[in-house]
């Protein structure tokens, strides 16, 4: 394959990561947590993780962009532009770390370990970006956002953070084979 062809099977295959990750969102969602039931989970950043581990952390940040955007006009529109910046900013950070991780060592303890530190960033930058942009989105004062973070917020970005990097680590050496055809 010359490398105009492998650039194009690398685009070809992320646009279909990003069509999978807005089915899933589209699919599924549902609150995990019931005093907080406008957090709900999705699987959307699945397709993300594993194009994340697949090309690379700047692919990973451009499916999050991409699949932001869409989801962010279409499926999850009641969120308007701050839900796509949440989103961009959470799961753009889950790839940086995970990817640059990942991509040192491919083997399944750097896998494990950059799910892990993934999920942790993810889940501190969205305590963070709840505090400064959730009052301004919601118009909520930020002493009641501040008392959601160890409640609803922390506890839910571990969960979906969790769930979603669990699948991820079951499902992407089955799906890396394509993915690296």
């Amino acid at each position: 394959m010359t490398n105009e062809q492998n650039k194009t099977a690398k685009l070809s295959k992320m646009a279909m990561l990003a069509a999978i990750s807005i089915v899933l969102v589209l699919l599924v969602h549902f609150p995990l947590i019931p005093a907080a039931a406008f957090l709900e989970y999705d699987p959307a950043d699945i397709p993300i993780f594993i194009g994340t581990f697949a090309f690379g952390p700047v692919a990973g940040v451009i499916l999050t962009v991409v699949v932001s955007v869409i989801q962010g006009l279409t499926v999850s529109a009641g969120g308007q532009i701050w839900g796509i910046i949440m989103h961009i900013i959470a799961t753009g950070a889950f790839a940086i770390v995970a990817g640059n991780i990942y991509g040192k060592h491919k083997t399944k303890k750097s896998a494990v370990l950059a799910l892990a530190a993934g999920v942790i960033v993810m889940t501190i930058v969205m305590c963070g970006c709840n505090l400064v942009i959730t009052p301004i989105y919601t118009g909520m004062p930020r002493e009641a956002v501040m008392a959601m973070i160890p409640t609803a917020v922390l506890p839910f970005n571990l969960l979906k953070g969790g769930i979603n990097a669990v699948i991820t680590f079951i499902l992407y050496k089955r799906i890396s084979r394509f993915l690296h055809k």
